[in-house]
């Protein structure tokens, strides 16, 4: 095992603290974001944490980027062992309010940007039996009230991780994907929506979360290292998945009472 890793989204929140678990490692580090100061700040710190590696500026919507940069891993490192594709921006507002364009930006972002990072990087991959952690959420899963165009995204994120898995096993490429629940993160900078009551609504879930980046980012070294495939990090979240699965129709109407009162604040707003 070489120890290479590659992260896009690695110049702030849940991506700079999987860089740096990893670094704790002492592996050698691809970092990709849109952020070039967020970026720098993350190699420095990558660098005093015991890893090394390099920056690289890397939209994952354009396809071109993300070659270029499995080309600069290629030429640094002599191939990569493991990618995360954790890129994303939040959204949200309910489906009638929501533009076409919120849902094309989400989807190039969120679901098409992974898909480009798994065919970007899958030749690396497959030479050296290694591994890819796709970051979803916990909306992929359960799919709350006034995010449809991010739930359809990360539910997309899923299904793409479920065919990748069964798909690449003879190619001995290992596959993961992470659904953590809200937490501390500043993803409420990319927010974009129509109504500001909803993005203070989701700031207030962000803040009352009891598990930071960090916390996450350790759960899935340890999930990935045991080989667990669906990996959700908040034990609230495996509650309600757990619930879902035994009785679904009790989620729905939950959620949809959640719908009401988030309508009702938003017009009382």
């Amino acid at each position: 095992m070489h120890n290479r890793i590659m992260i896009t989204g690695a110049g702030s929140g849940l991506g700079r603290e999987i860089a740096l678990r990893w670094a704790r490692e002492g592996w050698q580090l691809a970092l990709a974001d849109v952020n070039p100061a967020g970026l720098r700040e993350t190699l420095e710190q990558v660098k005093a944490a015991g890893g090394s590696g390099f920056a690289q500026h890397c939209d994952v919507r354009d396809y071109s980027q993300l070659t270029a940069m499995a080309q600069a891993c290629d030429e640094q490192f002599g191939g990569v062992d493991v990618i995360v594709n954790n890129a994303g921006v939040a959204s949200g507002g309910f489906f009638a309010e929501l533009s076409l364009e919120d849902w094309d930006w989400q989807i190039s972002v969120n679901l098409m940007g992974v898909v480009k990072g798994c065919k970007a990087f899958l030749p690396l991959l497959e030479r050296s039996k290694g591994r890819i952690i796709n970051i979803a959420s916990m909306a992929a899963l359960m799919q709350g009230p006034g995010m449809s165009n991010y739930n359809v995204a990360k539910a997309g994120v899923l299904a793409l991780s479920e065919s990748l898995l069964v798909e690449l096993r003879q190619l001995e490429v290992a596959v993961h994907v992470v659904c953590p629940s809200f937490f501390q993160t500043n993803l409420l900078d990319s927010f974009r929506g129509p109504d500001p009551a909803m993005k203070a609504q989701v700031g207030k879930l962000l803040e009352s979360s009891p598990i930071s980046a960090a916390d996450i980012a350790e759960c899935i070294f340890e999930q990935v290292a045991a080989g667990q495939f669906l990996i959700l990090p908040h034990e609230a979240g495996r509650q309600a998945w757990a619930m879902k699965c035994q009785a679904p129709q009790q989620l729905y109407d939950e959620m949809a009472e959640m719908a009401m009162k988030m309508r009702a604040k938003a017009r009382s707003g």
